[in-house]
């Protein structure tokens, strides 16, 4: 076996001796020989591959524990290990940056107070048991500010859905809500939500719901996300999704372990990573939105997404009667699932705020 000095091995893997010393401390990578009498440190040349990758983990910042657990797999375990790692830090980096955004918002909102265009929202909303279920377990609210879809499960499941909405409904009343407050009200609003659905378990039952919801302020709407429903932003002709599914096939996705049409099918499509109730802890996505007119925002329970791909559903909102299409569309395809929708339009003040449907 070639051994090659810890000087040679240092320039051949462009790594310092002193990372090689330490990552020999942190036996990340230890000498193929250390000489018993001058603790000298040899390495053999089939370690190099081994070095520039402990070098590449600790610069993605992947912790110790996990780069020996990479270091040990196969090149093609090691792969997935390393997407599913960055996965996760995308998903917290994602969080951190909302929050930044909304920090700065809040910090330079008042010098825009003044120049704010106020707008309002034109609203509908729709919900059909579907071909298949016996009984509609979805929820559905759309009023001047708020707009909910809420998927209930369970023997309960009906109850958990009004009652999460039901928590929500008084942010539709009262006073404008300021953009400064609003992400804190809604934080609130859902842990109330959340104790509603939890006092309706009995038996021991499984009883939950998902929960989406947008909060309109006037010039900006704050979303709330728990579960699978989604929301979707429809500008300038092309469709944005602005939930992420807390779902064990989306979490699959993510990591790179699953694609999108394996996931049509997979056995826990249906299983939440995220919900009220069910004995899952509500930690929901919280963030805000500037609102343009024009704009179209579509709330919807999986019924309708399980069924009808994305591009279907932006042909289909663009639309006049979006809701009750999107719904139909649903139902020709099967309608195996409740399905739920509520269209809101970002228009100029008109004076009531205009609801249709």
């Amino acid at each position: 076996m070639e051994l090659l000095t810890i000087g040679a091995f240092a320039r051949a893997s462009r790594l310092s001796p002193k990372a090689l010393r330490l990552y020999d401390q942190l036996e990340l990578l230890r000498p193929a020989r250390v000489d018993p009498g001058t603790g000298y440190r040899y390495y053999a040349v089939g370690q190099l591959r081994q070095a520039r990758l402990v070098a590449w983990l600790r610069r993605l910042g992947m912790p110790l524990a996990e780069i020996r657990t990479v270091c040990a797999l196969d090149p093609a375990d090691a792969a997935a290990e390393i997407r599913a790692y960055w996965a996760r830090v995308e998903a917290e980096t994602a969080v951190r940056r909302d929050l930044a955004a909304f920090l700065v918002d809040q910090l330079t909102g008042e010098s825009r107070r003044d120049h704010t265009t106020m707008l309002e929202l034109r609203y509908s909303a729709h919900s059909d048991r579907g071909q298949v279920r016996p009984a509609n377990q979805d929820t559905v609210y759309a009023g001047r500010r708020l707009l909910a879809v809420a998927d209930g499960f369970g023997p309960a499941g009906a109850p958990a859905s009004s009652a999460a909405v039901e928590a929500l409904r008084f942010l539709d009343e009262g006073e404008e809500i300021a953009a400064g407050s609003v992400l804190n009200l809604l934080e609130d609003a859902v842990q109330g939500a959340s104790e509603a659905v939890h006092d309706l378990a009995e038996g021991g039952e499984e009883n939950g719901t998902t929960l989406t919801a947008l909060l309109w302020t006037g010039s900006q709407l704050a979303l709330v996300h728990i579960g699978d429903s989604r929301a979707y932003l429809l500008r300038d002709g092309e469709l944005f999704r602005i939930t992420h599914d807390h779902s064990v096939v989306q979490s699959l996705i993510d990591e790179g372990r699953l694609t999108l049409e394996e996931a049509s099918s997979h056995p826990q499509r249906a299983l939440l990573m995220k919900a009220l109730g069910g004995g899952m802890a509500p930690v929901p996505d919280l963030r805000l939105h500037e609102a343009r007119v024009g704009d179209r925002y579509l709330l919807c329970s999986d019924g309708l997404t399980g069924v009808v791909p994305d591009e279907r559903i932006k042909e289909l909102l663009a639309c006049e009667g979006a809701g009750q299409l999107l719904i139909d569309e649903a139902n020709a395809a099967g309608g195996p699932d409740n399905v739920s929708c509520v269209v809101a339009d970002v228009v100029s003040p008109t004076h009531p705020p205009i609801s249709v449907g």
